[in-house]
């Protein structure tokens, strides 16, 4: 992907799950029913949460709304937690390769600083999801691809600027050992 499209597409793309999240969140207040405990690590997508009240229907959880309050559980995961996490990811992903195990693998191969880190792994499992515009994970999957691009520029822009700094330190050594 180019840097432009992937930047509109972002933007188009977090825009949209801003939106949807909000208009979750004013429903949300004016019914009548509790809203559901999310399962920290679903193998695969839970059925419809089931409604106190029979007579009221319950809201429709996407897919999507799931993995992102996914992520945010995983964000607070530290060691074991979310070694065992990596597993149970990876397991579901082995089980049944669908769009929402694919989609939660490549989230959890994307945290920094883990020894499980891979971002070319999570471009790979999000790569045909970005094209097949059919799947309701497509724009989720474009979103994240967009950031792990994105920060493979930065990485690779800061590597850049560090072995700069690094030729200048070596010239700057070399002058003064010529003075002495």
């Amino acid at each position: 992907m180019s840097r432009e499209p992937c930047g509109l597409l972002g933007l188009g793309t977090a825009a949209l799950a801003s939106c949807v999240l909000l208009a979750g969140c004013g429903a949300m207040g004016s019914a009548e029913v509790a809203e559901p405990e999310l399962p920290a690590a679903p193998a695969t997508r839970p059925a419809q949460p089931p409604a106190k009240r029979a007579l009221l229907p319950s809201p429709r959880v996407s897919d999507a709304e799931i993995l992102l309050s996914y992520f945010g559980q995983l964000r607070k995961l530290a060691g074991p937690e979310l070694a065992r996490e990596h597993d149970a990811a990876r397991q579901a992903y082995n089980t049944g390769q669908s769009d929402y195990n694919r989609v939660r693998l490549a989230m959890v191969k994307t945290l920094p600083n883990t020894p499980f880190h891979d971002d070319p792994r999570a471009l790979e499992l999000l790569e045909p999801l970005t094209k097949d515009s059919d799947s309701q994970l497509s724009g989720l999957a474009s979103l994240l691809v967009c950031q792990i691009q994105e920060r493979q520029r930065l990485d690779a822009g800061a590597q850049a600027l560090q072995q700069k700094l690094d030729a200048l330190k070596s010239l700057e050594r070399s002058l003064i050992e010529r003075r002495h």
